[in-house]
């Protein structure tokens, strides 16, 4: 029987796979043999005896590439241990966890696939510069301007750790 846990995850600007990447460490340090991979690299899940599957979120959606991991592997992924995590900015806005359960909506296409173990939410990196849409720059710098969000790195290094700390029993 394999041993080794999957992170697996989908990002646009790397802000997941710094989550992805840390969940992956945190997993590593508590014992678990573990390897972390983008979801197009990732073909067969046999290798793994549970998944930790992650997307940035766009739109209040996974990634189309992460729902279609999803659904190529929902058979897969229903026999194995698999928790669920999300990187979005919605968290990073001022009370941005007063708007924790609305994020928390965003998994219910997942959730309607597999059922998680365990599920995590967490802010991204607003990097204005690096979004690639003219027109999105525009928004988040008016955004910004506005005081909606704060560019910068609002990952809660942290609360992805306790979380990713807290997965060991539930991926057994």
């Amino acid at each position: 029987m394999p041993n080794k846990i999957l992170v697996t995850y989908a990002s646009r600007l790397g802000s997941t796979a710094g989550v992805a990447q840390a969940i992956g460490k945190t997993l590593m340090e508590n014992g678990a043999e573990v390897e972390v991979r983008r979801m197009e690299d990732v073909t067969d899940l046999s290798p793994y005896r549970a998944v930790v599957a992650g997307s940035a979120i766009r739109g209040k959606q996974w990634l189309p590439e992460a729902m279609q991991f999803m659904q190529n592997h929902q058979a897969a992924l229903r026999q194995k241990p698999f928790a669920a995590f999300l990187v979005c900015m919605t968290l990073a806005m001022k009370n941005g966890e007063n708007y924790r359960p609305h994020v928390a909506s965003f998994l219910d296409p997942v959730r309607a696939l597999v059922k998680p173990v365990s599920t995590g939410l967490f802010a991204g990196v607003l990097d204005i510069k690096r979004v690639p849409s003219f027109s999105d720059r525009l928004k988040f710098r008016m955004s910004v301007l506005f005081g909606v969000w704060k560019e910068g790195d609002h990952r809660d290094w942290n609360a992805i750790h306790e979380w990713a700390a807290g997965l060991g029993s539930l991926l057994q």
